[in-house]
């Protein structure tokens, strides 16, 4: 029949196999989880055994669910930057490093000051931070450089699932870019990047745009899975961007609001543009870029103020932080408890609560963190606007779209009315999509996305009598960052010194 496509993401923490029908509609999930490694301070990694072994399960209960002879195709979506090296089998070397790792941090300085900063940031479309797994290779090649010479290739999440799937190794655009290695314009590696990496050009997987065939899949691992041998396995992207497609924001004048652990919000842009502002990545689309904003601290700071202050739960204090008047009294709350991406791009940058007194509550912090990062959000926003072109319609998703407060916050902070996704698992539907277009029910991943997204059904509006004291209050807060900066830096060194 041909009638579903499965949408694979592939998270930090578990790998959903879901199938779609052709209007969107989830017909059956699965759901494998694997473990996170945390073997030293700011080391990050997993088994991508796992990974294969979880992918495998999720897709066998789906094929179980809703018949192999109904699968018309199945693309990926994955947790972005995070990489292993394998061998000429296929076979990992390491554990594969994540996104989460921050142990090259030297490594960002020293290629920062041998390539120069802009460099990288204009080549690659992100300014240097230890995100992009292009740093944490430089690491590899200084600390374990045998692993690295001897390694057939490296290999990014969506390469490693293809190579296991069809036996070809190879990625695609949207979703290497993140690595770092990548010329952002040209959709190629880039041969400065790779050799400051300490990488061979022959290391480095074929790549295909967004929505592309990689192949078909094999004779074995139609075993594994039940699937047909031959289903077509589409070329994805990172999760993030297919979030976005999946969300319905392909084009101009839309953009979307995670939030999530982080809090990640993105726009389209028809030509490519580079900024300390955001990081610039391909589309999922293979039309055009996404320029994107990154706030490492969102829903995870709400979950540490709750732990933190004993509370029973985020939902009494945030009942109890309704009845704190806008302000919070005082208290403003700059969230950079994980460091901050853009626009600063700064790691020894931290969190800073500036105004308690003893009269201040639980429930006054609690407002006061989804006030600093709804006052984050609007920095970035409006920076990232500036060059994309003007203010767009915003569409969230996330977890925090489920606290009433946060989001009349959000909406009174950022002035505009933000409009909530329906759609639950917007990753692998933005993939689906993909797979949607390759296997030609649709024209393109465009046609896929207007045909695939549900509309959303839910929008909040900004409080009329927040907004003035809300944009007074910005004010203040975008001098918070510059205020505090040298002390965090001073700290840093004092710690690294006494460490």
């Amino acid at each position: 029949m041909d009638d579903i496509v499965i949408g694979i993401d592939a998270s930090t923490t578990a790998v959903k196999a879901i199938a779609f029908t052709r209007d969107g509609e989830e017909l059956f999930q699965a759901r494998e989880t694997y473990p996170l490694s945390n073997p030293k301070p700011s080391h990050f990694e997993q088994d991508a055994e796992h990974w294969w072994t979880a992918l495998l399960g999720a897709l066998k209960q789906v094929t179980e669910a809703v018949g192999a002879f109904r699968v018309a195709a199945i693309s990926i979506a994955h947790q972005r930057e995070t990489f292993t090296l394998v061998d000429s089998a296929g076979k990992p070397l390491i554990p594969a490093i994540l996104w989460l790792d921050e142990r090259a941090r030297p490594q960002v300085i020293r290629l920062s000051a041998e390539l120069g900063r802009e460099a990288i940031r204009d080549w690659s479309g992100k300014p240097p931070d230890p995100t992009p797994a292009l740093y944490a290779i430089a690491w590899l090649a200084e600390h374990q450089p045998q692993v690295l010479h001897q390694a057939a290739a490296l290999v990014d999440v969506h390469g490693f699932f293809v190579q296991r799937l069809t036996g070809r190794l190879v990625t695609c655009t949207a979703s290497a870019d993140p690595l770092g290695l990548l010329d952002v314009e040209r959709g190629t590696w880039h041969p400065r990047l790779v050799a400051a990496a300490g990488l061979q050009m022959e290391q480095l997987p074929d790549l295909v745009a967004p929505g592309a065939i990689c192949g078909g899949l094999s004779a074995t691992a139609a075993q594994l899975t039940g699937l047909r041998a031959g289903t077509p396995v589409v070329a994805g992207a990172g999760d993030g961007q297919a979030m976005g497609l999946g969300m319905g924001v392909y084009g101009e004048g839309k953009s979307y609001l995670s939030l999530g652990s982080g809090v990640v919000s993105g726009c389209y842009s028809g030509k490519v543009k580079t900024s300390d502002a955001f990081r610039t990545l391909v589309s999922p689309t293979g039309s055009g870029f996404m320029l994107e904003t990154v706030l490492r601290s969102g829903m995870q700071l709400v979950d540490w103020i709750v732990r933190t202050t004993g509370s029973p739960s985020a939902a009494a204090l945030e009942k109890a932080a309704l009845e704190v008047a806008a302000g919070s009294e005082g208290l403003l709350v700059m969230p950079y408890w994980a460091g901050v991406m853009s626009p600063y791009w700064d790691g020894a940058a931290r969190g800073a609560i500036v105004g308690l007194s003893l009269d201040h509550r639980p429930e006054h912090l609690f407002r006061a963190v989804l006030e600093g990062i709804a006052f984050e959000q609007a920095v970035a926003t409006e920076a990232m606007e500036a060059q994309a072109g003007g203010q767009a319609a915003m569409i969230a998703a996330g977890g925090g779209t489920n606290c009433v407060l946060l989001m009349q916050i959000m909406a009174s902070v950022l002035e505009r009315p933000i409009s909530v996704s329906p759609v639950n698992e917007a990753a692998a539907l933005g993939a689906a999509m993909l797979a949607a277009a390759a296997v030609g029910w649709f024209a393109s991943p465009e046609a896929a996305a207007k045909a695939m997204a549900a509309a959303p059904t839910m929008h909040v509006d900004p409080v009329d009598g927040l907004v003035a004291g809300y944009r007074g209050r910005k004010a203040i807060y975008r001098d918070l960052y510059q205020a505090t900066r040298d002390i965090h830096v001073r700290l840093s060194a004092l710690n690294a010194t006494s460490g």
